[in-house]
């Protein structure tokens, strides 16, 4: 028999040192990994470590840590966010611009870099000196974030929210693996008690890429670009999803802070190094004038190789001294500025102009190019918006056009390169183009004129429309609207999806969704599609799981979505989220609204009104004859007391400003439509009856200490906007998205 070696277990460390051993190495080889890109051992062995430690900390539960390296795949949800007051106030930079060539033509020996010069010189001014030393970095198009580290521990995480309180998002910022939890002490001489770090929260563009290829894959929404994606995230209530995005982060600043002098901005940096806090890179150093344009130049032509968006460089003081001799305005410092790039701008080749029908049946044109890489990225299509917009610019197949992508992100053609014209082109007439056909459906457009601006200076906006309503292109289109998040909020339900309950013919009107069955959805075969990376996407099946999802968000849209949610989903011109909220305030279901006077009411007294306003008697904008001006004044005549009568009719209602007399008329067409019949007719058929959730007709009835008061809201404030909304109605109040003459308050701010 082997007799048992009393000596083995001797140096075996105890449950609680594997751990904190097992916790250092993998918050080690984070850092090597996510910040630095040197792994020291293979995937394979840091999953080996990882398993370890999951087991220990399952079979020893006392040793719970909230900052292990296991919980970064997410805690539980959380019911809302907290607010936190910064320490410091989170103040934004100010932006200067490099001026567009445009600019330079009307202003000529004027360089690019004006107001960075400008700049430069009230730095150099305000310190007295001819030279400043600064330094140059590139600017992150990420979400700002203060992390506050209390003895080396991560305490909480913030956004900038509004300079002086932000969203406590520490339980999302625990997920991404690039932030350290616990600052290493390897290099640092020592941890400061309190040390405030600024930066930003930003998804790496092939990892966004990717991200979006994936999702498309699995029939999923993508995202617009990486900074909505990162912004969206960092909203989730569950870290758990948060987990699951490629979020990193790059610090650039410093809030409040307790420890040794920090001099320089590179003393900071160093700091950042030493406690293992991953920083913005390159930074350059510039001490006058020149050496600062030619490091901004540098970052200018560096930017497209970052794997990160960037639309400019950051430019700062390199001492603390001079920095605090400079001082702050209000909102941001005096020692520091954001230059702004213009937007890569390339030439390419329209090749061919398409049109898209949307879900009111607006066609909309769109320009074809030859691909030409823009700010990192292929560009391959832009919009045209509408007829006039065309002939603004004169723009024709064939034609060498100037591209860019307006805000870094959305394709749009600056202008056209007439010395590169063919010969052969012509003029682009939509309407001729199609043949007075819908280019999905074959039926009848109609071309509708609008008028826009102040009336001294007024533009014909021309758009074009397809005039049936059961076009294929327009009921996806609806499909996609009536199923949004402010509308009904069914889940699954895309582009991908609608498309092809369309062209199976298994929907005809929106109202259809309510008729499918588990088969249905599960059995849909989906079409390949063109994802972000360029390559083609496979066929694939809908599934059983996603299928039992949008059924589920399908049952609860017919049992507890309320009236406004219905309103806003049938995608009538005119009437958002706002009117349609206002709409069920004054209607407790689609049967009332239907039958009712009050939208007639509303239309004629604005119609009225705009009458006068369009029609003066006295004008410094156009000469009339006496026969239109005895006209004028006779219509004034039986306007005024019709418009006195039916504004004392309708002050017991005390309407928003979201109803107005256009959405009122759309709202009346749209119900004595076909469309309107059949839709009412299918709901009753359906057993469905949405009901007002805030119906208070009369608000002076309501008791409340708000009855009777309207009021707007805007910007950053103390609470989630819904939920101020929420409490504002609750307590008898009303809320309006603009401002007007009936407006008692604003509310911004805390």
């Amino acid at each position: 028999m082997q007799q048992a070696d009393l000596f083995a277990n001797q140096d075996e460390p105890s449950p609680e040192q594997r751990v904190k051993e097992l916790r250092r190495q993998l918050e080690h080889h984070n850092r090597l990994y996510y910040s630095k890109a040197t792994p020291e051992i293979s995937d394979a062995e840091y999953d080996r470590l990882f398993r370890e430690l999951e087991e220990l900390e399952r079979k020893h539960p006392e040793l719970h840590d909230p900052d292990s390296p296991t919980l970064r795949v997410g805690g539980e949800p959380i019911e809302g966010f907290e607010k936190v007051r910064h320490l410091v106030p989170m103040l934004s930079i100010d932006d200067v611009f490099e001026l567009t060539p445009e600019a330079l033509e009307k202003s000529p020996g004027t360089r690019a870099e004006k107001e960075l010069i400008e700049f430069y010189q009230r730095v150099r001014k305000g310190l007295g000196q001819d030279d400043v030393a600064v330094t140059i970095e590139p600017k992150i198009d990420g979400v700002a974030v203060s992390l506050v580290y209390r003895n080396g521990k991560l305490d909480y995480a913030a956004t900038r929210g509004d300079g002086s309180t932000g969203d406590d998002i520490t339980h999302n910022v625990r997920t991404i693996r690039s932030i350290p939890m616990e600052l290493t002490r390897a290099k640092a001489p020592s941890i400061p008690p309190l040390l405030e770090v600024r930066g930003e929260i930003f998804m790496p563009n092939e990892a966004f890429a990717a991200m979006n290829a994936e999702r498309d894959e699995a029939g999923l929404p993508t995202f617009a670009n990486p900074r909505n994606a990162t912004a969206g995230t960092l909203k989730q209530l569950d870290p758990k999803i948060v987990a699951k995005r490629p979020l990193a982060f790059l610090a650039h600043g410093i809030g409040a802070y307790e420890g040794p002098a920090l001099e320089t901005e590179h003393d900071f940096h160093s700091l950042l190094d030493a406690l293992g806090i991953p920083r913005n890179q390159p930074v350059i150093d510039a001490h006058d004038l020149e050496t600062t344009l030619e490091a901004v130049g540098h970052i200018n032509t560096l930017r497209h190789e970052l794997d990160y968006g960037t639309d400019g460089a950051v430019v700062k003081v390199l001492k603390r001294s001079e920095r605090e001799k400079l001082g702050f305005t209000s909102r941001a410092p005096r020692w520091a500025a954001a230059y702004k790039f213009i937007p890569e701008q390339k030439e390419t080749t329209l090749t061919d102009i398409t049109i898209q029908v949307g879900r009111t049946g607006v066609l909309t044109p769109v320009a074809e190019l030859k691909p030409v890489l823009i700010s990192g990225s292929t560009v391959s299509r832009a919009t045209l918006h509408n007829q006039s917009y065309i002939d603004e610019k004169d723009i024709r197949i064939g034609d060498t056009v100037l591209v860019h992508k307006a805000g870094e992100i959305i394709p749009e053609i600056i202008k056209v390169i007439e010395d590169c014209r063919p010969k052969q082109t012509r003029r682009f007439y939509l309407h001729d183009h199609l043949d007075g056909s819908c280019p999905a459906c074959g039926g009848p457009i109609e071309e509708r004129v609008n008028l826009s601006g102040p009336k001294e200076n007024q533009r014909r906006i021309i758009t074009h429309y397809c005039l049936n309503f059961e076009c294929p292109a327009q009921l996806i289109n609806k499909l996609i609207h009536f199923a949004s998040r402010k509308a009904l909020d069914l889940e699954g339900l895309d582009e991908a999806v609608a498309s092809k309950l369309v062209e199976n013919s298994q929907i005809s009107t929106p109202l259809d969704l309510f008729r499918l069955s588990h088969v249905d959805l599960a059995e849909l075969m989906l079409d390949s599609a063109t994802l972000s990376s360029g390559k083609q996407s496979k066929s694939r099946r809908f599934g059983d799981e996603r299928a039992t999802k949008l059924l589920q968000s399908i049952s609860a849209a017919k049992d507890k979505k309320p009236l406004s949610k219905w309103i806003y989903g049938l995608g009538i011109p005119q009437v958002g989220e706002a009117t349609a909220k206002e709409v069920s305030r004054l209607f407790m279901s689609i049967k009332e609204l239907r039958k009712s006077q009050l939208l007639a009411d509303i239309y004629e007294r604005g119609y009225a009104i705009t009458w006068k306003i369009e029609h003066p008697i006295n004008s410094d904008y156009e000469t009339i004859s006496e026969s239109e001006r005895s006209f004028r004044k006779a219509k004034f005549s039986e306007l005024n007391p019709r418009i006195k009568e039916l504004e004392k009719k309708l002050s017991e209602y005390v309407i928003s400003s979201e109803l107005g007399a256009v959405a009122a008329k759309n709202l009346i067409d749209y119900f004595d439509s076909n469309s309107g019949n059949q839709f009412i007719y299918h709901l009753s058929e359906l057993g469905i009856d949405p009901q007002s959730d805030n119906f208070n007709p009369f608000p002076s009835e309501k008791s409340g200490p708000l009855a009777g008061l309207t009021f707007v809201i805007t910007g950053t404030l103390s609470m989630d906007r819904d939920d101020m909304k929420a409490f504002i109605e609750e307590k008898g109040g009303k809320v309006s998205g603009s401002v007007s003459a009936k407006t008692s308050y604003l509310v911004a701010g805390e």
